[in-house]
This record gives structure tokens, sequence and C-alpha cells, in this order.
């Protein structure tokens, strides 16, 4: 038996819900690594002896999921193929008094601010001096480069704020050491990503320093593409836009998510803008990036939305075209202000709402795509599936946007940027051509 204890540790991270988290769990590797652990992310081998599971707990479905997943993992370790099963991230941060008490097995839970701690379950140490060093868990042409933590903000659906706090961005200096870091590792595309992007430096430098950083990150050698996610529309900062029109390697993309267009819902939402308000705002983002693609999120079936909010929000849709939209159904989450107001919509019409505003959507995105055809685009390839490479433009993000279909006799290399005639539109994906 003596030779099982001599066994040198192997963690497996298995992270669930968003890239902020994906993110979370690169820097853990990072830390694991430095003090010689050695450690996996979602590995199907059974060849670790100690899983991390990096939970998400923002909406009803990402919750079932985390807890589907630690059941698992404890049933795994119960039957004698795991030593150990920790579980971190935002569900356990909101729920771990009640996830404690209901799920044996775990041997730590901790929340989203505890990774030294983490850390100490393996006789490891946090190293301050290991910032920006991650064992990433996207191929290795593209990452995630978290900006801030937290949110600051008060929409009444959010349960942000309840899991990660206030806003806190990172320094400008702090990033760019990062960003030259995943690009000396082969990394073409940064995605910018925090809970609100627009906020960047109100708290570090008393301003909104959002563009400054982009212009810092756009001069990073061998940064090919920058792509900006989850701007808050309120108060957005113009001079963004004019780094995007001064540098080529920004993309002409903006994530947007603006959540609803009803004013009556809007207020509910406490998003503190009207639709009046977005729609202008959008004619001058388009007004000042020609040609930008902007994508939004929204929400369908919060408490009190009526027949006539949902046709507004269609009407909306219509009116301004956006290239990319994805609809999520409400989830009623407690500690926000709206788990005060009654959740009367069955799930089943939430689903219907999202769906018909999905139809507006989906048809708007295949007049957008065929006006594509015959264009030559530069795009990034991501992969080779049956046969055939899936690529991206620079209008496209990593798994939420449309792909290029390119059928080919070349070798084409992940992350490699090639140019593409479009030959074929979809509702979601264009087909094309080398160049």
């Amino acid at each position: 038996m003596k030779t099982k204890t001599l066994k040198k540790d192997k963690v497996n991270i298995i992270t669930l819900g968003c890239s902020k988290n994906m993110v979370d769990s690169e820097v853990l590797s990072g830390q694991l690594l430095a003090n010689e652990i050695d450690v996996v992310h979602e590995s199907t081998k059974r060849d670790h002896n100690i899983v991390v599971v990096n939970t998400c707990g923002f909406i009803d479905k990402a919750k079932e999921e985390s807890i589907n997943t630690i059941l698992e993992q404890v049933e795994l370790k119960q039957r004698g193929k795991l030593d150990k099963v920790y579980v971190t991230g935002c569900l356990s941060e909101r729920y771990r008094g009640d996830l404690e008490s209901e799920i044996g097995g775990v041997d730590a839970w901790f929340g989203t601010m505890e990774l030294p701690m983490l850390l100490k379950k393996f006789d490891a140490d946090y190293k301050s001096e290991l910032i920006g060093e991650r064992l990433l868990s996207t191929p290795s042409h593209y990452a995630y480069l978290k900006i801030a933590e937290g949110c600051n903000r008060t929409c009444s659906f959010c349960a942000i704020p309840l899991m990660r706090g206030g806003h806190v961005s990172r320094p400008i200096e702090e990033l760019v050491k990062e960003a030259e870091k995943l690009v000396r590792s082969g990394v073409k595309e940064i995605m910018l990503i925090a809970q609100e992007l627009t906020y960047y430096g109100l708290d570090l430098y008393k301003q909104r320093r959002l563009a400054d950083l982009m212009r810092a990150l756009a001069q990073v050698e061998g940064l090919e593409w920058i792509r900006l996610h989850y701007a808050y529309p309120t108060k957005f900062p113009m001079e963004v836009l004019d780094v995007m029109n001064e540098f080529p390697n920004i993309c002409n993309y903006l994530d947007m998510p603006l959540q609803h267009a009803s004013n009556a819902m809007l207020k509910a939402m406490k998003r503190q803008i009207t639709r009046e308000e977005i729609e202008e705002l959008v004619h001058q983002i388009r007004a000042k990036v020609p040609g930008i693609c902007l994508r939004t999120t929204l929400i369908a079936g919060f408490p009190g939305e009526t027949e006539d909010d949902v046709e507004e929000l269609k009407g909306f849709l219509e009116r301004m075209r956006f290239d990319r939209v994805g609809v999520f159904t409400y989830s009623h989450e407690e500690g926000t202000s709206a788990y005060e107001l009654e959740d009367n919509i069955p799930a089943e019409e939430k689903e219907r709402r999202a769906q018909e505003i999905m139809e507006v959507q989906q048809e708007i995105s295949l007049e957008k795509n065929q006006e594509r055809v015959g264009k030559v685009l530069k795009v990034i390839v991501d992969k080779k599936e049956a046969g055939r490479y899936l690529a991206r433009t620079e209008f496209d993000s990593v798994e939420v946007d449309n792909e290029v279909i390119i059928s080919t006799t070349k070798r084409l290399k992940p992350g490699e940027f090639v140019n593409v005639r479009i030959t074929k539109a979809f509702d979601y994906d264009l087909e094309g051509e080398l160049v």
C-alpha cells in the first residue's frame, strides 16, 4: 500500500459557466504548475486523483449543471476513483452554507476570491510574481483577458455582484504584461472581458480608461486581433470607437448586452437607460465605425413583461438590425431586487417568447450574411472538423457567433489567418473558398 501514498498528485480542473470563470481556472492552473503540481483542464482520461470543480451560479440551468457535476465527482470519489474533490467559483461563493449541509463528500468549499486558501490545500503558495502566468484551456491561438473583477451596477435581475463583489479594475501595465506573455505563447487573438468593460479604470484612475488600455494593448507586437466583450450602454465612452478606428488590430466588433427595449422593462430591470437613448447610441456607434458588428443579448419573460413589451422588442430588433443576438429566459434569483417581484410568467411561455424573438433575428442574420456573398474576408482558422476547416471573421467571437466553413485540400493550421471569398450564406454561418 506504500506506493499509493507516494503517487504524485494530478489535478483535473472542471470549469463551468462563463469565460471569466475559465480565466480563473487558467490562473489556478498556472499557480499549481509553478508549485510543481501536475494539472490538466477537463481531462477525460482517468489519470488524475484530485478534482477542482469551478462552478457557475448565474441562472437556474447553470446552478443545476454545477450541482450535477459536483455529485458526479463525489460519486467517483466514493468509488475510490478520486482522492479529493474541491469546489470553488460562483455557486460555492453564493450558497456555500446550503451546499455544505446538503452535499457530503466534498473535501473543501471555496468562494470566488479564495485562490490562496485553495492553494494551501495542495501545500502550495500563491506566487504574486506569477501574474499573467496561465495554463490556457482554450486552443493556443486565442485567449480571454479579464480586465476587471465584479460589478457596481444594481440591475434588478443580476446576481453577479452577490458572487463577485464590486468592480475592481486591474492596472494597465499588468494587463499589457499579461498580453505580451500570451502572445509569446502563441496567442493571436485576445478577447477583453469583464462584467462591465466600459466602467474600466473608474475605481483605479478615477476616470474611464478603456480607450487607454485598448491603445496600449494594440501596440503589443504580434497581437493580431483584440475584441471587446460586455460593454454597458449607459454612459458609453465614445473615445473607445476612436481607438477602434485608429488601430487595425482592434476588431470592429462590440458586444453590448441591452437586455430589453421596452421602457417599462428597462425601468423594472434598473438599466438606467431608455429605448430612445439606446437607439440614439446605436446610430452614433455605427456612424463612428461604419461596418461595425454589434452583438447584444436580451432577456425574455422578466416579471410583468406583457405581449406589448415583446412586440416592442421585436420591432426594435427589426429597426436596429443587430448583427448578432442571444436571448436568455429570465431566471428568478434570490438576493436580487427582482426577486421581490412575482415570477409570473410560466417557463414554457418564457421559452416561446425567446423563440419568437430569435425568429425575428434569424431572418435579419440570414439577410446580413447574404450581403457578404462574393466578398473577400480575412478569417482566423479555429479547427478542422469532418474534413472541413472552421474559421471566423473579425465580426465573430468564439462559440457564440457565426463560423466560416472552408473546404480545401490545402493544409491549414489553427491560428492561421487566410483570405476567403464567401460563396454561400446560411442563417448563422458562411461558406467560402481560399483566395
